[in-house]
């Protein structure tokens, strides 16, 4: 392979462009630029040829047009064991090394007041042109996107005769390629987002960018790593500032993501405790001391090692009395009081995750992966249609068994299916989850509630989805229940229905139903 001669950089991202400019310099490779770039390379004393005085053609068009010239693409696409001819007879010379970052498209858009012609302004074309190419012909030029990859290709121009190594060239361009993909991708959704483009599209990018590698997955045999979306929520895990602890695990952000989903759906002021994806306990209160309380006394077992959810700000009195009573992993809210941080301060391996004020989940897609595709549906962002609400049973619910009743619903929803939840006075007494039975479910689910020491009679059931036979009503009878919300639909509702009659139980259909697997 031929020493390296040329360089073209044109960079948005500028850190340690002018150390890379000198290194190349100082080895002996002349750099090509444009705009920006060449001005901050001149303005450190490193040398460079514009693009203009190669093409002979200036820059146009505001700068939309620099690059896109046969001069710049022949050197970076020539082989340069059979295209010798072609550049001779064109006056083309070679571009051994392209050193390209994009226009800053994700973050112009995550600007507040983005316009859409900003966004479009900030779409680059020239810069993707190029890295294609490079990446194509990496057989005979290196390309670099990643300003973390400076150092190395440097130190092996230097090692290695002015050349880089087949297996560097090779990860250069593979990462090249993930860059252009990303960049679309993001262009896409942002354009899809704004118009009012196919549900379901032919195509479906995600411009999934690395946040962090992780220690690893579900299990220590499994790798695994984080990825964010341009799209992310101000209040997401992905953006959320962490006070102390330990770096997040696998579980730890799926637990915490469900905990936090759960918790934004809530009304008043709520703490939701979840292990392994399931609300445990769900309370719901005038302050937040107490609606911890109440979702503590639900499962005092499984809140051991769970994920504490708030919608409000914790406090030193509530963080005094968490970190006096449990182990705990992570715990998320939109603010924390100095007093509190001071507490959690004592236990330094606990996570504390601030994620500013919480809005409701937003919609958008819910992407699940089977073996040889993907599953993308709607997020389940529903809530109840409280006009919707139908009373089905002869006896009508009192004003606390409805209370009772909505929440049991909407903490149902974020529950496994089968899912099962016993509510009473802004507080869950026990939740059934991931059975294959329904019966099942609603029996673990008065199972914890004794263990816990919670009586639940009186107190209201949701089901996640219908009952197919009266079997479960007749379960939540034997406890006393006195009223369920599920959401009708079945083919033996009006058994269901005699059921409820027959133990004098109020029974309200919503007709939705919130399977979740």
């Amino acid at each position: 392979m031929s020493a390296y001669s040329r360089a073209l950089i044109s960079v948005s991202d500028k850190t340690g462009v002018v150390d890379l400019g000198k290194s190349l310099i100082q080895i002996g490779i002349e750099i090509l630029s444009t705009g920006g770039t060449a001005a901050a390379l001149r303005a450190a004393g490193v040398p460079v040829t514009d693009v203009a005085d190669v093409t002979g053609f200036p820059e146009i068009m505001g700068g939309r047009v620099k690059t896109l010239h046969p001069k710049i693409h022949g050197g970076i696409l020539a082989r340069r064991d059979q295209d010798g001819p072609a550049m001779t007879q064109h006056d083309i010379g070679p571009i051994d090394l392209l050193v390209v970052n994009l226009y800053p498209f994700e973050e112009t858009i995550a600007r507040d007041g983005c316009t859409r012609a900003e966004a479009i302004e900030n779409i680059d074309i020239g810069g993707p042109a190029m890295l294609r190419a490079a990446a194509k012909n990496h057989a005979f030029v290196t390309v670099v996107v990643d300003p973390h990859d400076y150092d190395v290709v440097v130190d092996e121009l230097q090692q290695n005769d002015m050349t880089v190594g087949e297996a560097t060239r090779r990860r250069l361009a593979t990462k090249a390629f993930g860059h252009t993909a990303g960049y679309d991708a993001a262009i896409w959704t942002y354009l899809s987002a704004q118009d009012e483009a196919e549900e379901f599209p032919q195509t479906f990018p995600l411009p999934l960018r690395k946040h962090s590698d992780l220690r690893y997955g579900e299990n220590p045999h499994q790798r695994a790593a984080l990825y964010s979306l341009p799209t992310a929520a101000d209040d997401s895990l992905v953006t959320a500032r962490q006070h102390q602890g330990k770096p997040l695990s696998y579980n730890n952000l799926a637990d915490a993501d469900a905990a936090l989903e759960c918790v934004k759906a809530m009304p008043g002021t709520a703490c939701v405790i979840v292990k392994h994806a399931n609300p445990c306990g769900v309370g719901i209160a005038d302050t937040a001391l107490d609606a911890y309380e109440k979702a503590y006394k639900t499962d005092p077992t499984s809140a051991f090692g769970g994920i504490i959810a708030l919608n409000v700000e914790c406090d030193g009195e509530l963080a005094t009395t968490i970190v006096e009573r449990q182990f705990l992993e992570v715990i998320v809210a939109p603010a924390y009081s100095p007093d509190a941080l001071e507490a959690f301060s004592g236990k330094p391996n606990i996570r504390v995750l601030q994620t500013g004020r919480l809005n409701p989940t937003a919609a958008g897609p819910r992407v699940q992966q089977i073996e040889g595709g993907i599953l993308i549906q709607d997020k389940d962002i529903a809530a109840l249609d409280h006009d919707a609400l139908k009373v089905v049973s002869e006896r009508q619910p009192t004003d606390q068994e409805l209370a009772d009743a909505i929440l049991a619903w909407e903490v149902a929803r974020f529950v496994k299916s089968n899912a099962i939840v016993y509510c009473q006075d802004g507080m869950t007494l026990g939740v059934g989850a991931g059975q294959m039975s329904r019966v099942v479910s609603a029996k673990i689910a008065a199972w914890k509630a004794e263990d816990a020491g919670l009586e639940i009679e009186g107190a209201a059931m949701a089901s996640d989805a219908f009952f197919p036979f009266r079997d479960g009503v007749d379960t939540a009878a034997e406890y006393g229940i006195g009223v369920v919300i599920q959401p009708g639909g079945s083919m033996r509702d009006k058994e269901v229905i005699q059921a409820a009659n027959e133990h004098g139980m109020a029974m309200l259909f919503t007709g939705m139903r919130h399977f979740r697997h």
